[in-house]
């Protein structure tokens, strides 16, 4: 279905109703090497689905406009992303919900929930560098769910790699069949346009002077036109078509199917920062991307088209006003229709919450909506009731998979930096732990419990003492600990004391008393493991 072909509302019963809004809706994620270009992409992506009438920058220059899903004031001054954002917008009779992912591994469990509330992704290349390390390990966590993948080839605009061997690397490293359905164009070493297969065109973009914040004009011309030889010259003409009979004829066939299964990935090539290219893309990605798909849940699959409402979390975020400080929870709806007043159960504890109008998203800008839809996410102001994979269902059987939490790699202690400071420390420690930004742990002390926190990686302990001071007044300094490996224990309280009493080892716990030993090396924890034969180790608490 083209985008011109998206279904428009019409006056119809309520399944018909449910099938028209599942039909449309769209809901991906954007995943890359930091400094791929991510952000800057999701920023153009906006521009063109009439979000946003000008795009911003990451490192935004003098009388320029910041990006819109950077909204945190940590990630705006270091140009980096830090948390996921949710940005909601119409295209073409398309629903979008486009989730922007933190780049960087060491926010990777963030990245990883946003994956599970995806129907598809969209696979961000440097043009200079190919696959990168992060890339590949997000590729492979989209394989595992069987999602399309499309790939956007970024930076043509700068000098790269030959898109020919470019394509070729990206099938042997990942194992992926290829089918390029743009090319880029170039003109005496310049990037001008891109070259649609499928729609047998060339498409020459003209740069303006204000930073790629509004769309290039575009002439379309047919790839044997006098205008486009003329406008290339013979020679680059020529490169260009042999470069396409090439693919033509050696190239991976075009396979619908294929991509569907997340066995081929078409390729587009463009540059996000001066939106070369970004239009041909967002208008086949409407096609390839699949609208909402059934979701496993305890008693088998439920159908989005399923007419009672259901849905999951998964992200919590703390103070997106930080005037009110509001407590948002994202949930992924997965079937029926979500209308305010309707009652639903918390599966975790059987309770049953009324909906108040659903909160949808533009980063951080928020508006109340009437209503929302399978593939729609959407917030739920939250008072401390709902956690991370909870599912929400008016039929209380209906149980999602949980969303598993990454067992932290690094530990520090944590030191306010006034006493009398310390509920405020203490408060901002349990949200933090909550939306999952940090896992806090206790450990006793001559004082009483002393807070320890871990992370997945380094750059969220900046993160963390810049929101406790920032958004709770709770400014503090972390003391690194030596320890990792974490196992969590069960056994014999006398045997958890005879294994914490070993010096590489620390006994710290969680807020409900459960045990944890982390140690100062995976040696000390192996020996552990086979010489404290009365106790229970497990990597992850679950």
């Amino acid at each position: 279905m083209c985008p011109s072909e998206a279904p428009h509302p019409s006056p119809t019963s309520p399944s018909t109703t449910l099938t028209r809004e599942v039909d449309r809706r769209r809901t991906f994620a954007i995943i890359s090497h930091p400094d791929a270009g991510k952000t800057t992409l999701t920023e153009k992506l906006l521009l063109y689905g009439g979000a946003i009438h000008l795009a911003g920058s990451v490192k935004a220059r003098r009388a320029t406009r910041q990006v819109t899903s950077d909204w945190m004031a940590l990630e705006r001054e270091r140009g980096i992303s830090v948390t996921s954002s949710v940005m909601q917008f119409d295209y073409a009779g398309f629903r979008i919900n486009l989730l922007d992912t933190p780049g960087h591994q060491d926010f990777s469990e963030d990245t990883y929930r946003t994956l599970v509330a995806a129907d598809s992704a969209v696979m961000l290349l440097d043009n200079r560098k190919g696959v990168e390390e992060r890339t590949r390990q997000l590729f492979q966590v989209c394989r595992r769910r069987r999602i399309p993948i499309i790939t956007f080839v970024n930076k043509c605009d700068r000098a790269g790699e030959d898109p020919l061997r470019l394509i070729q690397d990206v099938e042997d490293d990942l194992g992926v069949a290829c089918h390029p359905l743009t090319w880029p164009i170039f003109h005496d070493g310049a990037f001008v346009g891109v070259y649609h297969r499928q729609r047998s065109e060339a498409l020459l973009f003209a740069r303006r002077d204000d930073h790629g914040a509004s769309r290039p004009t575009t002439t379309r011309l047919p790839l044997d036109s006098n205008r486009l030889i003329a406008l290339l010259g013979p020679a680059a003409h020529s490169h260009l078509r042999d470069e396409i009979e090439l693919l033509d004829a050696a190239g991976h066939p075009f396979d619908a199917a294929a991509i569907a299964a997340g066995q081929q990935s078409p390729v587009y090539y463009g540059s996000a920062l001066t939106n070369f290219g970004v239009e041909p893309f967002l208008e086949d990605f409407l096609r390839f991307a699949p609208p909402p798909q059934p979701r496993e849940s305890a008693h088998g699959p439920v159908s989005p088209l399923t007419p009672d409402l259901s849905g999951f979390v998964f992200k919590i975020q703390a103070n997106m006003d930080p005037k009110h400080r509001d407590r948002v929870a994202f949930v992924r709806i997965c079937s029926g229709h979500y209308t305010p007043g309707s009652d639903v159960t918390i599966a975790r504890t059987g309770k049953k919450i009324r909906l108040a109008p659903p909160q949808q998203f533009l980063a951080r800008e928020r508006t109340h909506g009437a209503e929302a839809w399978p593939g729609d996410v959407v917030g739920i102001l939250d008072r401390g009731l709902l956690r991370i994979g909870d599912t929400l269902a008016v039929d209380p059987q209906i149980t999602y998979h949980d969303i598993p939490r990454f067992p932290p790699e690094h530990f520090a202690r944590v030191h306010p930096a006034d006493p009398l400071r310390r509920k405020h420390l203490d408060n901002g420690l349990r949200e933090l732990s909550e939306e999952g930004a940090a896992q806090v742990f206790y450990a006793d002390s001559d004082i009483g419990p002393t807070p320890i926190v871990g992370a997945v990686g380094r750059l969220q302990f900046d993160v963390m003492v810049f929101r406790l001071e920032q958004e709770y007044g709770a400014p503090c300094r972390l003391e690194p600990l030596p320890h990792s490996n974490p196992r969590w224990v069960t056994g014999p309280a006398e045997a958890i004391d005879r294994a914490a009493a070993h010096r590489n080892r620390l006994r710290i716990y969680v807020t409900h008393g459960q045990p944890l030993l982390v140690f100062e090396d995976a040696w000390a924890a192996r020996w552990a493991e086979e010489n404290e034969t009365d106790l229970n180790f497990a990597p992850t608490p679950y």
